[in-house]
């Protein structure tokens, strides 16, 4: 089968999960026999970032990567920004899609290619059309409903809060436009089911199909374990280093958990107020960005993995890493988040201080527990979050949809 997604993100011109998801996703994809191509803006990227990171995309015969520049530069992202339209994008999308026969055309955060790129599918009378909903754009123009930027949005006031974020306000959002466009989707997907309940409540017209993320095997990171990372037993937190993350409300209680470390690792805009605010705490270390390929080791030898987001996550790919490490995951009580624990019974949700100190103390207090937990949380991954579980669900998705709209079985091998 042929595959299509647009995205504005692709690795190195990436920030987030949505990106590291897709890549694995792709590779999966041509691993087993399909083409894929994708297509993303490298204006988008650099209107937030002037160099890419410093990494190389992975590279499969079957796979073919578009990077959009326009020439014009911060104006393109702009213009999409503000109207909601492709504009210089629209027509090297229009002519890929009228080049390659795609069967399939898979929308993977598109917020910087513009609502219009929908209905760039029509260009592909006999394709499949999906999206999935690694963010919450669609209801909010911020993706992560963070609210006035100070707290979780629990009420929609879209307008003062992009003013109160820096940013302008997205006047496309109160025409029809993400109306029309939604309707040449075939099914929306959400990686969680709290994102697709979310979805409704907010208004979005369009059924959402829960999908969850996945990862891959990666059994030799806890059967043959390589020296720990780190000298002293350790909770380990993945991520970027926003406000957004709570890594502050980490660091605060930290200061009365005295016999256990701290593992940060990742970067961002708050590294530096991060590391004032932990000071001269000797619990406490900084590990800065770990390439993936090295994370393995840090999350097989944690005593667990802590997620402390303060605002609505979607379904972090984190989790399943640790889960595929038999690693034990503690989570704020929020968003997507709890989800996870409630299906795996493969850790702990705190709501406060005294909360996430007791889960903390139960699983270093206790290698049994820790290993149990950390068993649940491996098995459900095997059976709903590997990739094998992931590409079936997917494959058998695409040949409902087809059955659907054109009476065709679609051959998945």
């Amino acid at each position: 089968m042929k595959f299509l997604f647009p995205t504005t993100f692709y690795p190195p011109y990436s920030f987030g999960g949505d990106a590291i998801f897709l890549e694995r996703l792709a590779l999966a994809l041509t691993a087993e026999g399909h083409e894929v191509d994708v297509v993303h803006c490298t204006d988008a990227y650099h209107s937030l970032q002037s160099n890419p990171r410093q990494s190389e995309p992975k590279f499969h015969p079957n796979l073919t990567v578009h990077s959009l520049r326009s020439g014009v530069g911060l104006l393109s992202p702009l213009l999409t920004h503000q109207t909601g339209d492709a504009w210089f994008k629209s027509k090297r999308i229009r002519e890929l899609i009228r080049k390659k026969n795609f069967d399939v055309i898979h929308f993977h955060n598109p917020s910087l290619l513009g609502i219009q790129s929908l209905e760039l599918a029509l260009q592909a009378d006999e394709a499949v059309v999906l999206y999935t909903a690694h963010e919450h754009w669609l209801i909010c123009p911020m993706h992560v409903l963070w609210k006035n930027n100070r707290r979780p949005c629990d009420k929609p006031a879209c307008i003062r809060c992009s003013l109160m974020a820096g940013k302008p306000p997205q006047l496309w959002r109160y025409t029809s436009k993400l109306k029309r466009a939604s309707k040449h989707v075939d099914r929306f997907l959400a990686p969680s089911r709290f994102t697709a309940r979310l979805h409704h409540e907010r208004g979005f017209e369009e059924p959402m199909r829960h999908l969850p993320n996945f990862v891959e095997r990666v059994d030799c990171d806890w059967q043959d374990p390589k020296t720990p990372p780190h000298p002293r037993p350790y909770f380990l937190y993945v991520g970027r280093l926003e406000p957004i993350k709570g890594v502050q409300t980490l660091i605060a209680s930290w200061k009365q958990i005295t016999d256990v470390d701290l593992v940060i690792a990742g970067s961002g805009s708050s590294r530096e107020t991060l590391e004032k605010q932990a000071g001269d705490n000797p619990r406490i270390h900084f590990a800065g960005q770990i390439p993936q390929d090295e994370l393995g080791g840090y999350y097989a030898n944690a005593i667990g993995l802590i997620i402390p987001s303060i605002t609505h996550e979607v379904f972090p790919l984190v989790i399943i890493e640790a889960f595929a490490r038999k690693t034990p995951v503690i989570v704020r009580k929020i968003g997507g988040l709890p989800e996870a624990i409630n299906d795996s019974s493969g850790g702990f949700i705190y709501s406060n201080h005294d909360e996430l100190v007791n889960a903390i103390d139960q699983l270093r207090q206790s290698q049994s527990l820790r290993q149990q937990s950390g068993e649940r949380g491996y098995q459900h991954f095997l059976e709903h979050w590997s990739r094998e579980a992931h590409l079936r669900k997917y494959m058998a998705l695409i040949s409902e949809v087809r059955r659907e709209k054109f009476g065709l079985q679609t051959d998945s091998q």
